[in-house]
């Protein structure tokens, strides 16, 4: 494996995906851009690339096993390993989604994609991530997975997506278990929240914008080796489970 370090993330054709790839790909870093439409993949390399960014297309449906491991294979073949994993891919599913009218079958997709997704791409990359020097893995998740922060009298988060939010607080402890299990191997995973950012996924109601919604993500994929791990994180510091 070079020197350079080598970083995939997932959704990274636009929003705060795209981001977290500008950002990283501008440290020098070669960038794999993980995403399902193929157009929207190349234009999205072209654009890194005419900025400067070492960046190369991967096909990745996160919700599926074979382009999941087709990936994985792609990245070992084309750069013989992996540094750095930022699972971003995420969907909020259909609407309503109030507890009593959410159809059962919003839920399975959204955690298929937001929380399965992540562990299956997790699982797929980790080979490769153990063999890095400095082994990273960001979950990008969200404070509206805080069941701290909902009960916590005087804290109104407005009417939020039920799916959506059950699947970040879900994600949220399966990156607590991944960093209790990883704890002795280097990886340093943590979830990040990039606080309400303009995308599609809400309809650009958001306040932030995906630059900055990426700098959380930023700050996790390049933390030193005795980083944290295990940890809930925005740009404020430590966000409350």
């Amino acid at each position: 494996m070079s020197e350079q370090t080598i970083a995939l993330v997932t959704g990274a054709n636009k929003g705060i995906g795209y981001e977290i790839a500008a950002g990283l790909g501008a440290l020098g870093w070669r960038i794999g851009v993980g995403t399902r439409d193929q157009q929207r993949r190349d234009t999205a390399v072209e654009k890194l690339r005419a900025a400067g960014t070492d960046a190369f297309g991967v096909p990745l449906d996160v919700a599926d096993d074979a382009s999941v491991a087709a990936a994985a294979e792609l990245i070992r073949d084309r750069v013989g390993g992996l540094d750095v994993l930022v699972n971003n891919a995420a969907i909020t599913g259909d609407m309503p989604q109030t507890p009593t009218t959410v159809d059962p079958a919003t839920v399975r997709g959204v955690v298929e994609t937001n929380v399965i997704g992540v562990i299956r791409v997790t699982n797929a990359m980790l080979p490769m991530l153990r063999g890095s020097a400095s082994p990273r893995i960001v979950n990008m998740s969200s404070s509206v997975g805080s069941l701290t922060l909902h009960t916590t009298p005087g804290i109104d988060m407005g009417s939020l997506p039920t799916a959506y939010l059950a699947s970040k607080t879900f994600l949220n402890a399966v990156t607590v278990q991944y960093a209790k299990e990883l704890s002795d191997t280097g990886i340093l995973i943590n979830s990040g929240c990039p606080g309400y950012t303009a995308t599609d996924l809400n309809g650009f109601q958001g306040v932030r914008t995906p630059h900055q919604g990426a700098a959380i993500a930023i700050h996790l994929a390049t933390l030193p080796d005795d980083g944290p791990t295990g940890g809930f994180f925005n740009d404020g510091g430590t966000v409350p489970w």
